[in-house]
Order: C-alpha cells, then structure tokens, then sequence
C-alpha cells in the first residue's frame, strides 16, 4: 500500500463519521490553542514587567526601611528612633556631595480618599515627594506642570494626579486649576501625569502626588519615609553609587553591617536586580500556564484514543477483508496510525489559527506575545500524542486474524 493510498484511505476513515471526527478535532484544536495562547500570556506579561522595569532607568537605586523599621505613613512626629529612613536622612545623603550620585529623591505613601464636586473615589495612593519625582521616575507630567521647591517648602497645597483619576474626578472637563478634597484637605491641581502602564492590582493612572512636606504635616507625620530612589551618574556608576549611599546611610543611621546581632535598618537594591527576579518569576509563570494548558492537549489525546477504538471495531469487517486479500499488519497499523496523526495535525492547525488570532487582543490586561517555537512545539506535540494515543487502537486491528474478523460481523 504506498502513501498516498495509505493518506486517501485515513481521510476516507475520518470523514465516515464527520461528526464524530468533528469532537475529536475539536478537543486537539482547543489543547493547541491553549497551550500556544497561554505561553503567549506568560510571555506577554513578562515583558510587560520588564519593560516597566526597564522604563525607571538602568541608572537608579531605591533604598526602602528595612524589616521592623516601619515604611511610612504608620509613624508619627513623636518616633525619636535615630535607625530610620527619614527626610532629615534623605536630604543630608543629597547634601553629601557623592561623586557619583546625581538625585536623591524621598517618597512617603498611604492612601486615602480623593473627592470632587463630581465624584468620590476611596483607598486612592497619595504620594508625598520633591520635583525631582518627576525627572528621576516613570511618572511624568503630561499636561499642566510639576509644584516647585518653593511648595514643598511651603507645604503648598497642590497635587498633580493620575490620568485615569483626573477623568473619574471630572468626566466633563480639565481637572488643571481645580480644586480636589484629600481625605477632608482641600488641594489645587496643578498638573496630570501622563498615561502609564499598569500591571498587578495598582492602577498607575490613579494617584495623587504632592509635595512631601504637605503630606508629612497633613496624613503621615514626620517618622520614616517609604523610600528613596537614588539616582546614579550613569549605568556604569550604579554599583560604585550603592557602595557610596551605603556608606553615608551606615553613617547617618548608626548602623555597623559587621554586627551580626543588628537588623539593617535599609535595603539597597538595583533595577538589574529585579529584572533577574522579574525574570525568574515570569518564567515560572510561563511554564505554570504552560502546563495547566497541556493538561487540555493530553485530554484531547485520550479522546484520539476512544474514537480510534470505536473506529476499529466499526470497521473489523473491512479489516478482515483486507487481510484476506494480503494486507500485511505494517500496512494495517500503518493506515490507523496515519488517521490518528491526520486527525491531530487537523485539529492542531486549526488551533494554531485559533491561537494567533485570540493573540491579537489584551487578555485580563496583557496583550499576548506568541513565542516562536510555541507553534511548532504545539503541533509537534499534538501529532505525538496522535500517534501515542493511536498506537493501541492500531495494533488491535492489525493483530486481528483474518477469520476472526470476518466471523465477528
């Protein structure tokens, strides 16, 4: 029997029962799709993290409290602890002069409720920091402009918030120039973030930033601070920045790393660092998803199985009559196997058309990036479990005898 009488005659055997062929194809198709979509999800979100990542600048630190220290806004004026991150801290390892340290920028954060006449939104982020916020960070001013030096040393009342915010707050005009209510404290807007990328919980385009005197005086207090980002004269200078910042911070804070018995009031940590840990975790992710989706391409293997064995015993006659007439059982197991793998290979292709089309949209807020071997592997592998599966269902028709075959109609 050559090849293309073996392919002619798996067709035959798969459009005898179209509906049947149809299920069968169906549950390979939406095991391909999985498992090429959800790797496209995995992927996608990886790069969504990375290129948020990325975007703070391979040029920066951030130094955060360390453990049992506190992280801002649960500190009060009255906390004389001197192993703290404070603004006191912040502005003097600013004033240190280090060579390679371009910007030391302090934040404190809590969050509270934001009101205009027109709306009221609840547990809304409000960050407290300097100008050099917007110059050093992902946040920039899209419209409007930043508060000066001057406000934060007025404590002024004025904020710039978040695109997303600005339409909540007022969804028939510019919130530039108008007045918002934080938590019962009236401020003006002065500016408005331009639009960013979010990922996880948080909305990015839903914050209210304002001079970090003001927020200290207001909600905080004057304990510790949230962070600081540290901005080094280049991507070069990142490692001889941290060695600098640390020193002056050990200084400041009284800290000696060489006592083993004392909790590092601090952290350093670079944006290499969470690109590598970003990294790790996203790739886990990926293979996570990946394996949950192959899950749905095994099941629809075992499906390949079922239908092949109805297959086999609905054409024992046509099984005997062909041995009968001399057909080996390599030429047998070699015409089911061939269905089992065309019916995969179908329902694959059509999975991978089902993948690159539901690639183009945003799942969940991703938008999915195929991976290039997803594709290939996914079809490789459907075609694998085809004939896996297959390889039971077909050595049972070519075990059949003849005589037994045709007696058993």
């Amino acid at each position: 029997m050559t090849v293309i009488e073996t392919l002619r005659s798996a067709f035959r055997g798969i459009t005898a029962n179209k509906l049947r062929s149809s299920l069968t194809l169906l549950g390979v198709m939406i095991g391909v799709a999985a498992v090429i979509l959800l790797l496209a999800v995995g992927n996608g979100s990886s790069q969504q993290i990375n290129n948020l990542i990325t975007q703070l600048g391979t040029n920066t630190l951030t130094v955060r409290a360390g453990s049992g220290f506190g992280f801002g806004g649960g500190t009060t004026a009255t906390d004389t602890s001197t192993k703290k991150l404070t603004l006191d801290v912040a502005n003097r390892l600013a004033d240190a002069g280090l060579g390679h340290v371009d910007a030391v920028v302090p934040q404190v954060t809590t969050s509270l409720t934001v009101s205009s006449t027109n709306a009221n939104e609840t547990s809304v982020s409000l960050v407290g920091t300097t100008p050099n916020y917007f110059t050093v960070t992902t946040a920039k001013i899209g419209t409007g402009e930043s508060f000066t030096q001057a406000d934060v040393a007025d404590a002024a009342k004025v904020v710039i918030i978040g695109s997303t915010l600005a339409t909540e707050l007022f969804p028939t005009g510019s919130a530039l120039g108008k007045s918002i209510s934080v938590d019962g404290t009236p401020f003006t807007v002065v500016g408005i973030l331009a639009t960013q990328s979010s990922t996880g919980v948080s909305d990015a385009n839903s914050v209210v930033v304002a001079p970090i005197s003001r927020v200290q005086r207001s909600y905080t207090g004057f304990g510790a601070i949230s962070t600081m980002t540290v901005e080094a004269t280049s991507s070069a200078d990142v490692a001889a920045a941290q060695g600098e910042v640390e020193v002056v911070l050990n200084q400041l804070l009284k800290y000696n790393p060489s006592d083993t018995t004392a909790t590092a009031p601090y952290t350093v940590t670079d944006q290499t660092a969470l690109l590598q840990t970003a990294a790790s975790s996203a790739q886990s992710f990926t293979v996570l998803l990946g394996a949950v989706a192959a899950i749905s391409l095994l099941v629809g293997g075992i499906g390949v199985t079922n239908v092949m064995l109805v297959t086999v015993t609905e054409r024992t006659r046509e099984i005997g009559i062909r041995k009968a007439l001399g057909a080996t059982r390599p030429a047998i197991l070699g015409q089911f196997l061939v269905e089992a793998a065309t019916l995969t290979l179908l329902g694959g292709v059509l999975g991978v058309v089902v993948a690159l089309f539901g690639a183009q949209f945003e799942i969940n807020g991703t938008q999915p990036v195929v991976l290039g071997y997803s594709v290939p592997l996914a079809l490789g592998v459907s075609v694998a479990i085809g004939v896996f599966f297959g390889v039971y269902p077909a050595a049972r028709a070519a075990a059949m005898r003849p005589i037994q075959a045709l007696r058993s109609i």
